[in-house]
């Protein structure tokens, strides 16, 4: 039968999605075999359990060829291996030298010349050690910024008699660097060389304010000996500086660990 509008018993055209799918066919069906494939390999390569310890023992076991998980530790490794030291240096400052004669005695013999005696015994000591060691004057323009595993410097008190009590030596550290060993040392090692009482009641604002201690790098221990007066202990540091040379040596190879 035949109406105005045409042939009612024509077929309707298919969805817009079955065309969708008629049209890219090959691309789902390899989406959809791709998805098959890894997840057999997924299952069949996974083990039962998936904590580390059940991994790691598959893998030796051969079941895997390296485990998919890796055990970590409970907590980040913070400790560093310890830093070698560096070289040991040692600067000895020879009190008054390249600026003045420091105290003077009447029949001429210089503070100067006292320290320097006794220094150059310190240096010379310390390079039979192995120790690099600076022999420095007193404005050593080497002593600003002066980096070392210690430093010393050398003076001696007053050749003026004040009374017999005025005999000893005396040690002053910076404040502003740690300077309590390489003190502490130094005294001992002193007071055992030459048998010298320590005079501490005439340490004086020049010892503990020391122009040195501000001007060295922070990080280098500092001290100021004053060792003997050239009064009562002139026989020490003249003809007997060897044991004060000693006391100051032996003080640094304390400091320094060194037996």
């Amino acid at each position: 039968m035949h109406t105005q509008y045409g042939n009612s018993n024509r077929q309707s055209p298919p969805p817009s999605w079955l065309r969708v799918v008629k049209s890219n066919f090959p691309i789902l069906l390899f989406l959809v075999l791709a998805l098959i494939g890894m997840g057999s390999v997924y299952w069949f390569f996974s083990p039962v359990s998936s904590d580390p310890e059940t991994v790691a023992a598959a893998s030796l076991d051969g079941g895997l060829s390296a485990p998919i998980f890796k055990a970590l530790p409970a907590k980040p490794v913070t400790q560093r291996l310890a830093q070698s030291p560096g070289p040991l240096r040692v600067g000895i400052i020879s009190g008054h030298a390249g600026s003045d004669s420091g105290s003077v005695c009447d029949d001429g013999l210089t503070e100067e010349l006292v320290n320097a005696n006794i220094a150059n015994r310190v240096v010379s000591a310390l390079n039979e050690h192995g120790i690099k060691t600076d022999l420095l004057e007193e404005f050593d323009s080497r002593l600003q910024g002066y980096s070392a595993s210690a430093l010393v410097s050398i003076h001696a008190d007053s050749c003026t008699y004040i009374n017999d009590l005025a005999t000893g030596y005396k040690v002053a550290g910076s404040s502003v660097t740690n300077s309590s060993r390489l003190s502490v040392c130094i005294e001992q090692a002193y007071a055992e060389a030459t048998q010298l009482p320590y005079h501490e009641n005439t340490i004086t604002p020049h010892m503990t304010d020391y122009h040195v201690f501000r001007e060295v790098s922070p990080g280098t221990p500092t001290i100021i000996i004053e060792v003997g007066f050239m009064n009562l202990d002139r026989e020490l540091l003249t003809t007997g500086a060897d044991a004060a040379a000693s006391g100051v040596t032996n003080g640094i190879l304390c400091a320094l660990g060194i037996d």
